[in-house]
Parts: C-alpha cells; structure tokens; sequence
C-alpha cells in the first residue's frame, strides 16, 4: 500500500498505567485508508487504550506516533488532527454535554470556524442522515441510549473526518437499533476501527479481524467470524458460545 495512503502508524509503542501494568508492548500497527478493521479482544488488554493513545489523549512512555504521514509527540500535534479523526466513545454519556442535541452536533462545526448558520446547516444534514430529523431540539439527556448512540455518532460525522474509531458502538442495544446503526457504518464511505464483542456486527461492518494479547496487536486469521441460527428451550436466557 502506497504511504500516501497510511493514516495512522505506530512504531514500538508503549504505555503503562501509573502503578499498573504495561496494556501496550512495544505495538507496531498501521491503518491504510480503506480499511474497515475489527478489534476484538478481552477487557482489560488494551483496546481504549490504543484508541487514547491514537488521539493524544494518552502519552505513551516509548514509540512513535505517526497520523496522516507526521509524527505526532506534542498536544498541539494532535489537537490539529482531531477533527479528521473522530473517536465514538463506548458510553455515550461521556461524549454529549449540550443541553440540547443541536447544540451539541453543531459545538464540532463551530469549534472549525463554521458559522453559527453553517453549523447548524451541517448539523440538520447530519441528523437527517442518520434519521434523526425532528431531533434538534431534544433534551440530551432525556434521550434514550440508542439515540444518545446516534447522536454521538452525529457530533463526530458534523466534523467530515477522515476516520472513525468506534469503541463498542452496539453495546447494549436492542436488535432494532443495532440493526439500524449497523446500516449506517455498512453506508459509509469512511476507513474506520471497531472495537465489538459482537461477532455478527464484525461479520457486517469489517474488511479484516484483529486482536490483542500481552501489548501487541495482530491480524487474526485463526478465528472465522460467522453467524448462525439456533434454539433453546428458554430462548430469553442469556449464554455464551464457545
């Protein structure tokens, strides 16, 4: 792949919490525009984390951070690219601090030195896209978690960036939503990385499957990703397949 086309490299990466254990091991990885990659991997070994240390908002203690073909070491090396690369957290909650939703899809427009005007024009597209049209004047916090999900979603894409780093986007949605969200990622024309322990939303959304173990990521061609149908006795019963 041309180097022209790699947006993120990282090189010899690590970072350990204060008092705790090193979650990234000297991690190489590279993410080429196009790629629609899946991370999976168990809590605890570094997936947030990564994602943090992509955007600046974690420093590592060794390595080197390269994001769009520069290296990036400072804040103000970051804070210059954040638009072009939007970071859905997995709570939502995190994420929305507006009184209403326009307020908040419009904060990332205005912040790029949009007018009032042409923010709140992106904003409504935005929100239609994702069929949230008649949203605008909703109370935030009064949405429920699928909307806030969506809405979420809508503050990044208000900013046009260039990548998505999606940190468990269907966690705890119902079937209709997840559903919804997932024709919204499969209708994309953006390179992103999801990180899911939802091997069917994996299957519908990514090109390539990766995963994490003791600081290093590696493309895993050792797990086929697959759905199937089945039934129990008690359907509602929550259970594992292994």
């Amino acid at each position: 792949m041309d180097s022209n086309n790699t947006l993120i490299n990282l090189k010899d990466v690590t970072y350990k919490y204060p008092g705790g254990k090193t979650v990234l091991d000297r991690m190489d990885f590279k993410f080429t525009k196009g790629d629609r990659i899946g991370l999976v991997a168990p809590n605890g070994s570094g997936k947030t984390t990564l994602f943090h240390v992509i955007m600046g908002l974690l420093k590592p203690s060794s390595g080197t951070i390269k994001i769009f073909g520069k290296e990036r070491r400072k804040e103000k090396d970051f804070a210059g690219i954040r638009h072009r690369m939007g970071l859905l957290f997995q709570d939502a909650d995190d994420q929305l601090f507006s009184p209403t939703v326009i307020e908040d899809v419009a904060f990332g427009p205005l912040n790029l030195g949009k007018s009032k005007q042409e923010a709140l024009d992106i904003s409504r597209k935005t929100l239609d896209y994702l069929g949230l049209n008649g949203f605008e004047d909703r109370i935030t916090f009064k949405l429920s978690g699928g909307e806030k999900r969506l809405v979420s979603l809508a503050t990044i894409l208000a900013m046009q960036p260039e990548v998505l780093l999606l940190d468990e986007p269907t966690n705890a949605l119902d079937a209709s939503m997840k559903s919804r969200l997932i024709g919204i990622l499969q209708g994309l024309d953006l390179s992103y990385i999801l990180i899911s322990h939802e091997f069917d939303v994996l299957s519908e959304t990514t090109h390539t499957f990766y995963s994490m173990e003791d600081g290093k990521i590696f493309r895993d061609d050792r797990v086929h990703i697959h759905t199937h149908q089945h039934s129990h006795k008690i359907g509602k019963q929550p259970h594992k397949h292994i």
